[in-house]
């Protein structure tokens, strides 16, 4: 095909994406209906397979200044970040996180794999031989339970420093004392502190090829079964049980989150696919970073309750209640918030993947 021949036919789809370019600025592509969206997804992707041809067979500086300026301002209304808002991070978490979350579920599964199966299998081994606990607790620690969990222990009064989500961390200072609120406060910013630590841990050093991740999950889900298993052994199951209950749904859950993030990086390292090692880790990493994003901000919320809901005087029964509640809330908002613009997620993802040879101007 000559070059008065390919612009005649391809002129009208340049215009037309122009056009889409005009009726959309100032508008963010994200609020397009979803037809719009695989349109333009389209569009620029054969524009910039026309701009590739231009280049190649040297048609005129003219025209292709014209198409890459069309290109350019494609890509920035695509990539554009809206502005930093409460709006902006609502629509974050009530939508964007859960929906990157499905669409890489399978980290996730094997996160959960390598983090629950060791907990539960050292929970019952320890649980049935406590002279087991010793090899993987330290002393001073299950001294701690011992005393935090006991009949006359003090989980409930305001001195608790060491709970279930963060005894895999250094023996904490006690908080500085002040009024109640003060307590909570302050147990509340270690509970952070830690917690978020934990997952950033175990996504960070999934570009170790994934190995790092590995053994943090495997690490910490032993550690944490070991813990369960020995303080249930010692008649203290009720206590402990009705106090991580509640926190441990998003604690917990958020873990192997952060865990399946750490394991894309170190699969986009592994297998690059068709892009160079550096190029895959920084467009699987973008994705991993948001899920790691979301699962720090699950641990926010980990730690809030850890410390002002699971030490209050409560009932049990009632403990128990709540934690089946938020244990039901946490799956509910990862399987199905978001759902509703999934299909636009998915456009949005297959645009920024080349056309393969022959897919164009059909």
């Amino acid at each position: 095909m000559n070059k008065h021949k390919f612009i005649q036919k391809r002129r009208p789809q340049w215009k037309k994406f122009e056009l889409f370019l005009k009726e959309s600025s100032g508008k963010s592509l994200s609020k397009l209906p979803a037809d719009k969206i695989s349109t333009f997804s389209q569009l620029l992707r054969e524009i910039s397979h026309d701009l590739a041809t231009i280049r190649s067979r040297g048609w005129g500086h003219e025209l292709m200044s014209y198409l890459n300026d069309l290109v350019a301002r494609g890509h920035n209304l695509f990539y554009s970040a809206p502005p930093t808002n409460f709006g902006r991070f609502y629509q974050y978490l009530a939508a964007d996180f859960p929906r990157l979350f499905r669409a890489n579920i399978g980290y996730f599964l094997i996160a959960c794999l390598l983090f629950f199966l060791p907990m539960g299998v050292s929970w019952c081994v320890v649980q049935n031989n406590p002279d087991l606990a010793s090899r993987v607790i330290p002393e001073e620690y299950m001294t701690q339970f011992d005393h935090m969990y006991g009949e006359e222990g003090g989980l409930n009064s305001d001195t608790e420093s060491t709970t279930e989500g963060d005894t895999n961390s250094e023996e904490a200072e006690d908080p500085a004392t002040g009024t109640f609120g003060d307590q909570r406060a302050a147990m509340a910013g270690f509970y952070i502190n830690n917690n978020v630590g934990i997952a950033l841990k175990c996504f960070a050093l999934g570009v170790l090829l994934g190995i790092g991740t590995v053994y943090t999950l495997l690490f910490n889900g032993i550690f944490l079964g070991a813990v369960s298993g020995y303080i249930i052994s010692q008649g203290n199951g009720d206590r402990f049980l009705s106090f991580v209950i509640s926190h441990g749904s998003f604690e917990l859950t958020a873990i192997a989150v952060a865990g399946g993030a750490g394991l894309m990086l170190g699969n986009a390292i592994i297998h690059p696919g068709q892009r160079t090692r550096f190029q895959s880790l920084q467009l699987r990493g973008l994705e991993a970073v948001q899920i790691a994003g979301g699962a720090a901000a699950m641990l926010v919320i980990a730690a809030m309750i850890e410390a002002f809901w699971s030490p209050a005087d409560f009932p049990n029964e009632v403990k128990y209640a709540v934690g089946s509640g938020l244990w039901l809330i946490v799956f509910l908002y990862l399987t199905f918030a978001g759902l509703q613009t999934d299909s636009r997620f998915r456009l949005r993802r297959s645009s920024t993947t080349p056309p393969q040879e022959g897919d164009q101007h059909r």
